[in-house]
């Protein structure tokens, strides 16, 4: 019974972290994007943004600690923390285990943004979006109901989601930086090297 229990702990705490995991990186689209409206001011988004990310950390450690006593995976903490050391789907777990140091670093240089540049903390942030595709991979393999249709579903909703707001996001910026483009093209005075500009006539 208490078997069971762990298993249905560590199942049920995996699917909820990639739900959130999800919602994480939307909303991080979403800042980055600077989204804002009268009903949704940015600053909700980026409260949002870090108090989701907080509670999925929580979920994850649950996950990890029943994923570890839990008996049928025997999975053990060396395997937990050591990729490609589990006999349990060795690939599978390593996904997980991988895509959690990136959450942690991602989570830590949060902690201490003040005291870092804003160039390093925003590539240590960027590995956020590899840490997502990871743990998409891991809860599709590593659980034993990873291909029933109701987990195909839920992942297929988490990566339609993702993709949407990527479209979304890029078809904001992109027009954007096309402008930008275009107006320092016209802008920008190109001559060959030795002649000077033509002037016009004075009438």
């Amino acid at each position: 019974m208490f078997d069971q229990v762990l298993w249905f702990a560590a199942r049920g705490a995996g699917i909820v972290s990639l739900l959130l995991a999800t919602a994480v990186v939307c909303l991080g689209l979403m800042t980055a994007l600077r989204f804002e409206r009268r009903e949704w001011p940015r600053f909700l988004t980026v409260e949002l943004h870090r108090s989701i990310a907080l509670i999925s950390v929580i979920f994850v450690a649950i996950h990890v600690v029943t994923a570890v006593l839990d008996p049928y995976a025997s999975l053990g903490v060396f395997a937990a923390i050591v990729p490609f050391a589990s006999s349990y789907r060795p690939l599978d777990v390593a996904f997980g285990v991988i895509s959690l140091y990136l959450v942690t670093a991602v989570l830590l240089t949060s902690l201490i943004r003040d005291r870092l540049s804003q160039r390093t903390w925003r590539a240590v942030h960027w590995l956020a979006y590899a840490a997502w595709p990871m743990a998409v991979f891991h809860s599709l393999t590593a659980g034993s109901d990873a291909f029933a249709p109701w987990m195909l579903a839920l992942v297929a909703a988490c990566c339609a989601t993702v993709l949407g707001v990527l479209i979304w996001r890029w078809s904001v910026v992109w027009p954007g930086r096309r402008e930008l483009a275009d107006v320092v093209d016209r802008s920008s005075f190109r001559q060959e090297p030795g002649k000077r500009p033509a002037r016009k006539p004075v009438r």
